[in-house]
C-alpha cells in the first residue's frame, strides 16, 4: 500500500469515485495516443526524407545493380506466314523476317571484389561500393537446335554479339576487357538484356565457332553501385563468389549462398545455381524478364514466377548495423506501455495516496512521455541510435520527476515515479535489443503490472466516493 504523506491544504471539492478516475485516465491515455500517432507520421516522413537524401547522394555513382549475362545474341532469319484480308477476300502471305535467338552458357563462373565507402551528406550516409567483376563463360549450342524452330543455315553467325546486363550503365568504370577464344572485343555501349531492362553494354563476335564446336569468353568489368549488387542467374551452372570487408551483409533474392563467412573482417559468400533450379532452357527465342533487386526487408512480400523466368535473382545487401529509423518506430510502437505504466503510478497515488491529479497533470505529464519519441529522433539522427536514448530518457525522467514532486507534493513519491521511469526505458532498451524476445518480456512486463495493480486495488470500492484523510 503507498502510504499518505502530509500536503498542503485543499479546498473541499466533491470527490469522484475511484471508478470514474479510472475512466478519467482511460480518456486521457487516448487523448495522448493523438500526438504519439503523429511521431510515427514524423519518422515516416523524416525516413523518407533520408531516402530522398540518399538517392541524391549517389546521384551519378550508381544504383542498385543488377548484373546479368553473358549470353550469345544470334541474328537469324525465320519464315512468318500471316492472313490478311484483301477486297473481301482471306489472302495468306509469307514472308521472311530476322530475329534474335538467345544463348545462354553451359557454366559461367562469377568472382566479385566489392570495395565499400560511406559516403556522408550532413547527417545523411549511404553505403556505396566499387566492384571488380571478373569471370568466364562456355557457350554451346545444343544438338537439337532445331527443336526450338532454328536451324544452323538460318542463323547469321556473323552477326553475334555478346552482351552484357547492368541496370545502371552509368556506373560502369574504365579497363573492363572481354576475351573470346583468346581475342580481345571492343564493347560497345547499349544493347543489353531483357534481365536489366536492355541496358548495359555488348561486343561484336565471330559466332561461328558454335556452328561446329565451344566458345568461351573471359571478362572483367568493373561497375559502381549503393547498397545492394543483385546477379541474374541464366546458364547451365552459374558460381557466384562474392566477397567484401563490409562486415554487415544480408542475402536476399531467389536462391542463398550455398557457404557464407561473416566476422569483423568482412563477409564471402559463395552461390551455385544449376539451370534445373531455374525452370529456363539455355535456348530462347525472345528476351529475358526484367529482375528488380530484392532487399532483405523486401523478401515477406516477394513471390517470384519461376515459369515465366521472372524474380530468378541473388542478391548481396549491404546493410547498416542499425536502422535508426526502423528502431526509433519501433520504440514508439512500445510507447502506451509507458504512458499507461505512468498514469496507472499517477492514479494509484491519487486513489490511495490521498493526493489529487487533475486532468491537466495527466495530460502535461503526457506530452513530456511522446516529447520523448521526438526527442529520440532528433538525436538519433545526429549522434546515433544509443547516445539519443540515453540523452532523450535523461531528459524526460528529469523533467517528470521534478514536476511530480511539486504535484505530489513530495520529492519520495517524485522519486518512485523516476525509477519507474528509468526501469521502463531501460526495459524497453532491452527489448529493442532482444528482437526475437520482444513480445515474449514484453506479455511478461504488462502481465507483472497488472497483478502489481490488482493486488493493490484489491479492496478499493471502485462504486463510492473516496473518503480522504489527511494530517
Amino acid at each position: 500500500m503507498l502510504e499518505k504523506e502530509a500536503g498542503p491544504e485543499r479546498p473541499d471539492k466533491p470527490e469522484r469515485s475511484p471508478g470514474a478516475k479510472f475512466l478519467m485516465v482511460l480518456l486521457m491515455g487516448f487523448l495522448i495516443t493523438i500526438p504519439l500517432f503523429t511521431v510515427w507520421l514524423l519518422n515516416y516522413d523524416r525516413q523518407s526524407q533520408s531516402e530522398t537524401a540518399q538517392q541524391s547522394i549517389v546521384s551519378g555513382w550508381g544504383g542498385k545493380q543488377v548484373f546479368a549475362g553473358p549470353k550469345i545474341v544470334l541474328p537469324y532469319r525465320a519464315r512468318i506466314t500471316e492472313s490478311v484480308e484483301e477486297n473481301g477476300k482471306t489472302v495468306t502471305r509469307t514472308s521472311m523476317v530476322t530475329r534474335e535467338l538467345y544463348v545462354a552458357p553451359e557454366r559461367v563462373t562469377l568472382d566479385s571484389q566489392m570495395a565499400t565507402e560511406t559516403k556522408k551528406r550532413a547527417i545523411y550516409e549511404v553505403i556505396v561500393y566499387d566492384t571488380a567483376m571478373a569471370g568466364s563463360a562456355v557457350f554451346r549450342l545444343p544438338d537439337d537446335l532445331d527443336r526450338y524452330g532454328v536451324t544452323l543455315d538460318q542463323i547469321d553467325f556473323a552477326r553475334a554479339e555478346l552482351r552484357f546486363g547492368l541496370s545502371d550503365a552509368r556506373g560502369l568504370a574504365g579497363d573492363n576487357k572481354v576475351t573470346v577464344n583468346g581475342q580481345a572485343l571492343e564493347l560497345q555501349p547499349g544493347k543489353g538484356l531483357g534481365e536489366t531492362g536492355n541496358s548495359g553494354f555488348f561486343a561484336f563476335v565471330d559466332g561461328s565457332a558454335l556452328a561446329s564446336g565451344a566458345l568461351e569468353a573471359q571478362f572483367d568489368v568493373r561497375f559502381r553501385g549503393n547498397q545492394s549488387l543483385t546477379i541474374a542467374p541464366h546458364a547451365g551452372q552459374t558460381e557466384w563468389t562474392v566477397r567484401s570487408k563490409w562486415p554487415h551483409p544480408s542475402f536476399a533474392g531467389s536462391f542463398l549462398p550455398e557457404s557464407r563467412t561473416v566476422d569483423a573482417d568482412g563477409f564471402k559468400a559463395k552461390y551455385v545455381i544449376t539451370n534445373l533450379a531455374l525452370g529456363t532452357a539455355l535456348i530462347a527465342t525472345e528476351a529475358g524478364q526484367q529482375v528488380q533487386p530484392i532487399r532483405a526487408q523486401d523478401m515477406a512480400s516477394f513471390q517470384p514466377d519461376y515459369a515465366n523466368g521472372t524474380g530468378a535473382s541473388a542478391t548481396v545487401d549491404l546493410i547498416q548495423p542499425v536502422d535508426l529509423y526502423g528502431q526509433v518506430d519501433r520504440a514508439a510502437k512500445y510507447g502506451f506501455l509507458i504512458i499507461g505504466f505512468t498514469f496507472v503510478a499517477f492514479l494509484l497515488f491519487d486513489l490511495i495516496g490521498g493526493v489529487r491529479i487533475s486532468s491537466v497533470h495527466y495530460i502535461l505529464v503526457g506530452a513530456a512521455l511522446v516529447l520523448f519519441f521526438v526527442l529520440l529522433l532528433a538525436f538519433a539522427e545526429i549522434i546515433g541510435f544509443a547516445w539519443a536514448y540515453v540523452l532523450a530518457s535523461l531528459a524526460t525522467i528529469g523533467l517528470i520527476t521534478a514536476y511530480s514532486a511539486s504535484i505530489l507534493s513530495s520529492w519520495r513519491r517524485a522519486a518512485i515515479i523516476g525509477g519507474l521511469l528509468a526501469s521502463l526505458y531501460g526495459a524497453i532498451y532491452i527489448l529493442l535489443s532482444l528482437e526475437a524476445y520482444s513480445l515474449l518480456i514484453g506479455s511478461l512486463l504488462i502481465f507483472a503490472a497488472l497483478a502489481g495493480v490488482m493486488f493493490v486495488t484489491r479492496r478499493l470500492d471502485w462504486s463510492s466516493s473516496l473518503a480522504r484523510s489527511r494530517a
